[in-house]
């Protein structure tokens, strides 16, 4: 009688540390929610619990199954186009934006996953995901480049783009500009906001809007200096003993000419810029996010620790809404309300989500 043999179960290969692993795409009927909370100082709380948080969907209360920190993915949109002087006060600069990128990445934790896109003629991807904050540093100082024109909507629309394969609760964009788009895009802007809100990220947004209405002391848009014509020397215009066209010392001045092209340019950069604030706030807050109006480039790089600590403190509430995901029409928004159960306790999240597509 022949005996049975057992073949050995094969091996799992192993995995490398730092080895990626394939997103896998599953349609769960689990919500994750992005939660900061903070206390009655203003200080972000590291005590947060399941009984301290209400959460309503669309007017229903949600029974809330875990409350964690989640490793974070950064996206990091780096504006590095249409550069304008300012409204005869500060201008966006390459150089400005580099730096604060920087001191956001050298305040974000150890093995946060990063990646980096510029844009100004195109938008373009030059960090791929990685938690190699080294190569991150490199990529800044070298491959950031300046560009006449400003693509914001087509970079927004790429950002969304870039995030879909992040796990949920955990996706986060860093946007560093005005948000003013150059004319010639090929992405409408309210589209593009529209499928960044449906990425399900939070928003943060380092924004040059304030700081680019900062007058600049001294600096007119355009300065002559030299030889003053006899015409204009009080002493020869006064002195009836002098010949004509003459005077005893020569006088110098400075005159001041108005570009009226600058002009008409600035006054419709100002109007950009006015409406480019009003919709990264509303973006911002409707993913919870924060908007940040430095007035100055030691303010600009303050905040952006301040928003990389807000990206740390984040919690991910995750539920099973009580109406089903299944029955929902496409592209349906569900209004959010979070509130809290304790005295003392603020919180702050997005205002609603829009369903995923089952199909994708």
């Amino acid at each position: 009688m022949a005996q049975a043999t057992r073949q050995p179960s094969p091996s799992p290969s192993p995995t490398l540390p730092n080895e990626e692993q394939e997103p896998v795409k599953v349609f769960t009927e689990e919500v994750r929610l992005p939660v900061v909370a903070l206390d009655q100082y203003g200080h972000y709380d590291p005590t947060l619990e399941v009984d301290d948080i209400l959460v309503l969907e669309d007017g229903v209360a949600q029974q809330i199954r875990s409350i964690r920190h989640l490793p974070a993915n950064i996206l990091l949109v780096l504006d590095t186009g249409g550069e304008v002087g300012g409204l005869g006060g500060m201008s966006k600069r390459t150089g400005l934006t580099r730096d604060v990128a920087i001191q956001l990445l050298n305040n974000l934790k150890d093995g946060t996953l990063v990646a980096v896109m510029q844009f100004s003629n195109s938008v373009e991807v030059i960090q791929p995901w990685t938690r190699d904050k080294q190569a991150v540093l490199k990529v800044l100082k070298t491959k950031l480049s300046s560009g006449k024109r400003s693509r914001f909507s087509d970079a927004v629309a790429a950002a969304a783009r870039q995030l879909g394969d992040r796990p949920e609760g955990s996706r986060h964009v860093v946007f560093i500009t005005d948000g003013v788009d150059t004319p010639g895009g090929k992405t409408d802007r309210a589209e593009a906001i529209k499928r960044l809100t449906a990425a399900r990220a939070t928003v943060h947004i380092i924004s040059y809007t304030v700081f680019v209405r900062q007058k600049k002391e001294g600096r007119p848009s355009s300065v002559t200096g030299g030889q003053l014509p006899p015409a204009s020397d009080p002493i020869t215009a006064t002195d009836a003993t002098l010949p004509p066209g003459t005077t005893r010392n020569p006088s110098f001045g400075v005159s001041i000419r108005f570009d009226p092209a600058m002009r008409r340019q600035r006054k419709a950069y100002e109007s950009d810029i006015k409406k480019s604030q009003q919709v990264l706030t509303a973006v911002a807050e409707e993913t919870g996010g924060r908007i940040f109006l430095p007035e100055s480039s030691q303010e600009m790089i303050a905040q952006v620790a301040e928003a990389a600590r807000a990206i740390g403190a984040e919690y991910v509430v995750t539920y099973r809404p009580k109406r089903s995901l299944t029955s929902s029409r496409q592209g349906e928004y569900r209004r959010i309300e979070v509130a809290s159960r304790r005295v003392g306790l603020s919180l702050r999240s997005r205002r609603g989500y829009v369903v995923p597509d089952r199909n994708k």
